[in-house]
């Protein structure tokens, strides 16, 4: 379990990207995570999805670019093989072995073809409202990150996930199968990693912002999820994220 200074210092680098009072305007009901790859031809259509659905606050929309397309003769600028392997962590989770670009896992769930605007929606409906609330609210010089209980009868334990994303970056595809596009992609995660354990009682952390010019990222999310017996990512919980607006600084 990571110590509590080092979740402490983690969230407070995404706390600063926000001033006062600025939060999502309502409850996080889905998690979108996009596995995309500059070298995938069939993948923009899906990259300017998730740009469409992390224009909305009750969707934490994130692109994760994968690194097994580099082969192909364009090594993609934003993949981190850290990707590569939670993509392949839910199909052996699954048990499908899916592994493929575009591909959004939804709430955890089953795969969606990425550029397919209907199956995503669907998936989001079926999964329904993420079962545990997580709020993000300011306490003075500290960010206050509150997580509910289970819900009654559901005996989950999750680890609480941190996620800091670029949320627009344009990249200039040299070769390969997109050589020649200029691409925009969308809520680009650069760092992903746990911070903490959750037992299923309400947990709330005060979080200092003093370290928030560490961070290179404009916007982060926290994530809470299930792991299988294995370690492998499931379910998700809740979540909530927040975002920096250039006025604040």
């Amino acid at each position: 379990m990571i110590a509590k200074r080092t979740w402490a210092v983690a969230l407070g680098l995404c706390a600063a990207l926000v001033p006062p009072q600025v939060f999502a305007e309502e409850p996080v009901r889905a998690v979108v995570e996009l596995f995309t790859s500059q070298g995938c031809s069939s993948c923009p259509p899906a990259d300017a999805l998730l740009g469409e659905y992390a224009a909305r606050d009750d969707i934490v929309a994130l692109s994760l670019p994968i690194d097994y397309w580099d082969y192909l003769g364009w090594p993609d600028t934003l993949s981190e093989p850290e990707f590569t392997e939670r993509q392949r962590a839910y199909s052996e989770a699954r048990g499908d072995r899916q592994v493929f670009t575009p591909q959004m896992v939804v709430n955890g769930g089953a795969p969606v073809v990425g550029g397919r605007r209907a199956a995503v929606d669907a998936a989001i409906a079926r999964s329904g409202p993420l079962p545990v609330p997580i709020t993000v609210t300011m306490a003075g010089d500290a960010i206050r990150v509150a997580i509910g209980a289970a819900p009654p009868g559901d005996p989950a334990r999750g680890t609480l996930w941190l996620a800091l994303y670029d949320r627009r970056i344009e990249v200039t595809v040299g070769r390969g199968e997109n050589s020649g596009r200029t691409l925009p992609y969308y809520n680009v995660v650069r760092k992903l990693r746990p911070i903490a354990m959750w037992d299923g009682r309400p947990m709330t952390v005060d979080l200092p912002i003093s370290e928030y010019r560490k961070a290179k990222a404009d916007g982060c999310a926290v994530l809470l999820q299930t792991e299988t017996a294995a370690g492998q990512p499931g379910r998700m919980l809740g979540a909530a994220h927040i975002e920096h607006h250039p006025q604040a600084l």
